[in-house]
């Protein structure tokens, strides 16, 4: 156990006071957050562990923080221990000018793209050669791998509490169509492609016609999409009831195919916009 993870847990355990001390604090998590040093979730092998205690410094700084006005030609009133993050050349970040945000804890690694407007919450940990696209958002503790292309007005959601359950992952070279949106812990495997309008939730199953398997969360584990697999939106007939007779049915994700030569010549475009 490091001295900052002591450090935090140890405030975290009662009432807390924006002291110097604690602040002071705050101040190295929260750089060491914004650097990528620490992260909310890590890979070992092809295990994801949660730092439940990452969680708790991000919960710490909205305890420790004090409302504050913020801008210019548009005012903001946030707290003060998370402000927007400002960017410089030395970063290599791409902040496509047109009201993008990101918050400071958050990571964004030399050579991503972000397109305006977009916004990457606290915690989130976006690795390089990523593009975070117009209208899209990447919430908190969220973790992206290199090269994943979040496309207009998808929505990668947020998990900071409770502080030991898993964030949302996507891993190396995923795409996510427009207007997909990928919540509550969903793991989606490297190179997995997220058809336009596709939605992953816990109490989503998915049906993989491929391979004749349906995917879903446990208690223990959250829904994981398999790499390389194409998930696109689909539906499934209700088969009793009112339902039934009325001919209604429920949208579910389906698998329609694994990356091929033919996936990946229709993504190389891509490339091209980095």
């Amino acid at each position: 156990m490091t001295t900052l993870q002591s450090a935090i847990e140890c405030l975290c355990t009662g009432r807390v006071e924006p002291t110097a001390e604690a602040l002071a604090v705050f101040r190295e998590f929260r750089d060491e957050l914004t650097q990528g040093k620490i992260r909310a979730a890590e890979k070992h092998g092809t295990i994801w562990i949660v730092n439940a205690w990452v969680k708790q410094g991000i919960l710490l700084g909205f305890r420790l923080g004090a409302l504050e006005e913020s801008g210019d030609a548009l005012t903001f009133v946030d707290k003060n221990t998370f402000p927007a993050r400002h960017f410089t050349l030395a970063d290599r970040i791409r902040v496509v000018p047109g009201g993008s945000s990101a918050r400071e804890g958050a990571y964004i690694a030399p050579g991503v793209v972000c397109m305006p407007p977009m916004y990457i919450n606290v915690g989130a940990y976006v690795d390089e050669g990523t593009m975070v696209d117009s209208h899209a958002l990447v919430g908190s503790c969220a973790q992206i791998g290199k090269r994943v292309h979040i496309s207009a007005a998808a929505q990668i959601g947020g998990v900071l509490e409770p502080v030991n359950a898993s964030p949302v992952i996507l891993e190396d070279d995923v795409l996510v169509g427009g207007n997909c949106g990928v919540y509550e812990g969903t793991l989606v495997r490297a190179r997995a492609v997220l058809g336009a309008g596709t939605i992953l939730t816990r109490s989503t199953p998915v049906y993989d016609i491929v391979r004749g398997e349906v995917y879903r969360a446990t208690p223990e584990k959250p829904l994981e999409i398999p790499e390389n697999a194409v998930v696109v939106p689909g539906s499934r007939a209700i088969t009793k009831g009112k339902a039934a007779e009325w001919n209604l049915s429920l949208y579910t994700p389906v698998i329609v195919k694994y990356r091929d030569e033919k996936t990946d010549k229709a993504l190389e475009l891509e490339e091209l916009l980095r």
